[in-house]
């Protein structure tokens, strides 16, 4: 199935900017959200970001006036009907997605692609009260939406493969990078990572063995970082901290110890760029 008309439920930051990039790949874009004080504030702050970058000489009137064109506003669920994928951008509060789905699940038509944007909440559980929930999978995106590249799809219990690769063809044709969660892991792939490596940050901060300021410079420049992780968390927003954390809780505690995987590549004689093999291959 080919999408061409996507509904994005939420017009906050995330929505609003999901929104922007898929009107902008010319897809036409329903932008939903409760009150309509709500969808107008998400049109201006779009329309006031492009009309920034063509005064900075980095976008055309034309694409500004295209992407726009292709954005309409509502507040009835029930216009999201006809949508060929709806993308769902509420708050991260577990009850409020799973009875988003729900809806949508009545609303939509059978065949339409339904997708959370969660960071890091059991995709499956979102969408257990949905109706045909193979066709219902994670799309996550990262902020700010219209510079970050990356868009993690997570399969959900159901998933089908059909329905992962209409997502990934979705997520190329709106200019971004896909890559594929294969099981409904706490945190997907990147914030489980990040987090534990944000932990440690904290951790480092707590313990007394430097300031925020030396360990944001030291991960900047030591590992060529644009953001040190205090700089990052600032930035994301440390409201949502707990609740990740929350969420990847249900992983086992970190073990220390060098990973199996790591003795066999060792063994193995696979060291890295300096033997020409080790994760990858660069001979």
């Amino acid at each position: 199935m080919e999408i061409k008309k996507i509904g994005i439920i939420g017009a906050g930051q995330m929505g609003a900017g999901i929104a922007q990039i898929a009107a902008y790949n010319d897809y036409s874009v329903i932008l939903r959200d409760i009150k309509k004080e709500f969808c107008d504030g998400a049109i201006t702050r779009i329309k006031q970001g492009l009309d920034k970058r063509v005064a900075q000489g980095k976008e055309t009137q034309e694409n500004v006036e295209k992407t726009m064109g292709n954005i309409s506003l509502t507040i009835d669920v029930q216009d999201l009907k006809d949508c060929d994928m709806v993308i769902e951008a509420v708050p991260e509060i577990l009850d409020l997605k799973k009875a988003t789905f729900a809806e949508l699940g009545r609303v939509c038509r059978g065949d339409a692609i339904l997708c959370t944007n969660t960071s890091s909440m059991s995709v499956t559980e979102i969408m257990s009260e949905c109706t045909n929930t193979q066709r219902c999978a994670g799309m996550h995106f990262f902020f700010p939406v219209t510079a970050m590249r990356l868009v993690e799809i997570i399969r959900g219990g159901n998933t089908s493969d059909e329905t992962v690769e209409i997502i990934k063809e979705t997520t190329t044709g709106i200019g971004k990078t896909p890559v594929i969660c294969r099981t409904d892991t706490p945190g997907f792939i990147v914030n489980r990572c990040l987090f534990a490596f944000m932990l440690e940050a904290i951790h480092c901060y707590e313990d007394g063995v430097a300031s925020l300021e030396d360990i944001d410079t030291a991960i900047k420049l030591g590992l060529n970082h644009p953001l040190g992780p205090f700089e990052m968390m600032d930035m994301s927003g440390i409201d949502t901290f707990p609740h990740v954390c929350e969420t990847l809780g249900a992983l086992p505690v970190t073990d220390w110890s060098a990973p199996d995987s790591i003795k066999k590549l060792v063994d193995a004689g696979r060291l890295g760029r300096k033997s020409g093999h080790g994760w990858h291959d660069y001979e």
